[in-house]
């Protein structure tokens, strides 16, 4: 019993690896995952934390520890002597080891203004990095149903093949009993043989276009994988919801946020200090000793006067964002342009399918009369299978424009950001 469970579960696992199944939906998700430029927007974040630490330390205290040793020329000594008084002048090597802290106390917030920046930097990085994501999925649809129109194909085919084989059947009866001339049989066989190169045409076709759509999803998609076709709805009423329309929003804040960095890098700066050290001379130049010296105090810092310098750079900022203003409203009026495009060739295709059905029928009711008279030798098997061919054509084209509909959809969808 234990023996039969195995089994069963042995055949069940090799059915679910023959055929796996992939939908558009995935395809997007995974290449949104998995595509190496998607690392980016993570290392961005990562990138913009370490700056965003420096820029914070900018806050505490800053502590230098310097020495140094010199010899000069020429010392400081009094022009006068005073009686009774004897002052050595001072050594001409000296020595020095101080101890410095500088802190900062207000700059005008100049620090959380350029985070500010760093952060609005950031968002812009990673919107961009969205745009560039955003654009696989149209080479992801051309692929995608590249790869549904040849399915389909190859299942007409197989289902064209079956058909002949039957028909062959009935032949070798006709041409046994004397019907039906020798040469109908090989006409069928012929044309079998043609469907055959046909659908290893659209294997090879296939294993090439799914390897490069497994290169754009990094997954690997054998020839067993079957792509399920969507059923897409394009709602011609729906807002734009492009990635580039957010990543405009995203510069234009950058702008803004530099245009505070410069105010700010305008405020006084104040900052305490303190030193202390060890030296000869010290603080006292008339002892000529080693000596422990510190000083402490605050010092202020203005700039009240940058000729024009910050007004300058404001008012380049502001051009920025202008040129950012055009370049937004050019990428609508193609956008747009696109749409009504892609609008366009979805109402055409859904009136041609309308006709579509009726075509069908009609040359299903001819291949099914030419099949009789094929079968009472009334015309030859050329003649059965010039119906024939075009029976499956007119079912090809039918297959064709469905999935022309759903691509155009796809990519309306796409196009529109939604």
């Amino acid at each position: 019993m234990k023996r039969i469970i195995s089994m069963l579960f042995l055949v069940g696992a090799i059915n679910a690896n023959a055929q796996q199944s992939m939908t558009l939906e995935t395809c997007y998700a995974l290449a949104l995952n998995k595509y190496p430029l998607a690392k980016q927007a993570d290392l961005l974040k990562q990138k913009s934390t370490y700056e965003i630490n420096n820029l914070n330390k900018g806050k505490l205290p800053k502590i230098d520890l310097n020495a140094q040793a010199t010899y000069q020329s020429e010392v400081t000594q009094l022009p006068i002597q005073l009686p009774n008084v004897t002052i050595n002048p001072l050594n001409k090597d000296q020595y020095r080891a101080t101890l410095d802290v500088n802190q900062l106390l207000y700059n005008g917030g100049a620090i959380d203004a350029n985070t500010k920046l760093k952060e609005a930097q950031t968002k812009t990085q990673q919107q961009q990095v969205a745009v560039n994501l955003y654009q696989l999925k149209t080479k992801i649809n051309q692929l995608y149903f590249t790869i549904v129109l040849l399915q389909e194909r190859q299942s007409l085919l197989k289902s064209k093949e079956e058909q002949i084989d039957s028909k062959i059947k009935e032949v070798k009866t006709g041409v046994k009993f004397g019907a039906l001339l020798p040469a109908s049989e090989k006409v069928l066989e012929a044309e079998n043989l043609n469907i055959k190169q046909q659908l290893t045409e659209i294997h090879f076709d296939r294993i090439r276009l799914l390897e490069n759509l497994s290169t754009l999803i990094a997954t690997t998609l054998d020839e067993n994988t079957m792509l399920v076709k969507p059923t897409l709805i394009a709602d011609f009423s729906r807002k734009n919801n492009r990635p580039e329309l957010e990543l405009f929003n995203f510069q234009s804040n950058q702008l803004e946020v530099s245009k505070n960095v410069l105010s700010k890098n305008n405020y006084p700066k104040i900052n305490a200090f303190g030193q202390a050290g060890y030296g000869n001379p010290g603080l006292n130049m008339l002892n000529n000793s080693f000596q422990t010296f510190y000083l402490f105090g605050v010092k202020a810092n203005w700039n009240v006067f940058d000729w024009n310098k910050t007004k300058n750079e404001k008012q380049a900022l502001s051009i920025s964002n202008e040129i950012i203003t055009t370049e937004k409203e050019t990428f609508l009026i193609n956008n747009t342009m696109q749409l009504q495009e892609i609008q366009n060739e979805i109402e055409k295709t859904e009136e041609i399918l309308k006709t579509d059905s009726e075509i069908i029928a009609l040359r299903d009711y001819v291949t099914t009369t030419s099949a009789a008279q094929l079968k009472n030798g009334v015309i030859t098997s050329s003649d059965y299978l010039v119906e024939l061919t075009h029976l499956y054509e007119a079912k090809t084209n039918q297959k064709v424009h469905e999935i022309q509909l759903d691509l155009a959809k796809a990519n309306y969808l796409v196009t529109n950001g939604n």
